[in-house]
C-alpha cells in the first residue's frame, strides 16, 4: 500500500493565522476598552449632572430664601419715616413751579415729564416738579447737603447706580444732611451706613405706596 504524506500549514500560512489571531484580540481588547470609556462617560455625566442639578435646587433655595426675606422686610415697619397720606397729595400735571410745603417734597401736582430715576446720578439740583412725578412712579428720591461727608455721597451713589427706580441729587434747602424720599414717605439720617437707607430701598422702591406702577423710570429729563 502506498503511504500517504500528512499535509501541514506552510510557514506563510502559520503567519497569517498567528497575525488575524493577534488582531481579533487588539480588536476584542479596544472594545473592551470602549465599554469601560462609556460607562466612566455616562457615570461621571450623571454625577456632573446630579451635582448640576443639586447646586441649582441649593441656589434656587438660597434665592426664594433671600427673596421672602426682602418681602417680610419690606412688610416691617421702618423707625423714623414719616408718612402723609396719599388721598391728600395731588397728581395734576400742571406748567411752571409748584409750592411744595416739604423740602424735598415727597409728592404732590408736578410737571407732565418725570425726572429720568434709572438707576440716575445727579451732581446738580433738579427740580422738584419733575422729580415729585419719578415719585409717582415709583422711585426713591435720595438727597443730600454739604454736610454730608464725600464718603457718605459716594456709599449712597453707588448704591443708586446699581438700583432702578431710583435717583440722588443734592438739594441745599432740606432740614437732614442725608434723606431718602418716596410718594408719602421720607426718612432722614446722617449717615449712609445707617442699615435704614436699605431698609428704605427694599421697602419703597416700586412699593405698595407707588400711584402709578408699571410706569417707566427711564426716558425722562436728564438734567444739565
Amino acid at each position: 500500500m502506498a503511504s500517504r504524506k500528512t499535509s501541514r500549514p506552510s510557514s506563510k500560512n502559520a503567519a497569517a493565522h498567528d497575525r488575524r489571531a493577534r488582531i481579533e484580540a487588539m480588536r476584542k481588547i479596544e472594545a473592551a476598552r470602549e465599554r469601560r470609556n462609556r460607562i466612566l462617560t455616562i457615570g461621571i455625566s450623571g454625577i456632573v449632572v446630579a451635582g448640576l442639578v443639586g447646586f441649582g435646587v441649593y441656589v434656587i433655595n438660597n434665592e426664594n430664601e433671600e427673596d421672602a426675606k426682602k418681602v417680610a422686610a419690606s412688610k416691617d415697619p421702618i423707625t423714623g419715616v414719616k408718612e402723609w397720606d396719599a388721598k391728600k397729595l395731588g397728581r395734576t400735571h400742571v406748567d411752571g413751579a409748584v409750592s411744595y410745603p416739604d423740602k424735598p417734597p415727597v409728592g404732590g401736582d408736578h410737571h407732565q415729564a418725570w425726572m429720568d430715576c434709572d438707576a440716575k446720578v445727579y451732581k446738580e439740583a433738579v427740580p422738584n416738579e419733575n422729580a415729585v412725578h419719578s415719585l409717582e412712579h415709583g422711585a426713591v428720591w435720595v438727597t443730600y447737603t454739604d454736610k454730608a461727608s464725600k464718603d457718605d455721597v459716594s456709599t449712597l451713589e453707588k448704591k443708586v447706580k446699581k438700583t432702578p427706580y431710583s435717583m440722588i441729587s443734592p438739594y441745599k434747602d432740606q432740614a437732614g444732611a442725608i434723606m431718602l424720599s418716596a410718594w408719602g414717605k421720607q426718612l432722614t439720617v446722617d449717615s449712609a451706613k445707617d442699615d435704614r437707607v436699605e431698609k428704605f430701598f427694599d421697602k419703597y422702591v416700586l412699593g405698595e405706596q407707588t400711584p402709578e406702577k408699571g410706569a417707566s423710570c427711564a426716558g425722562g429729563v436728564t438734567g444739565k
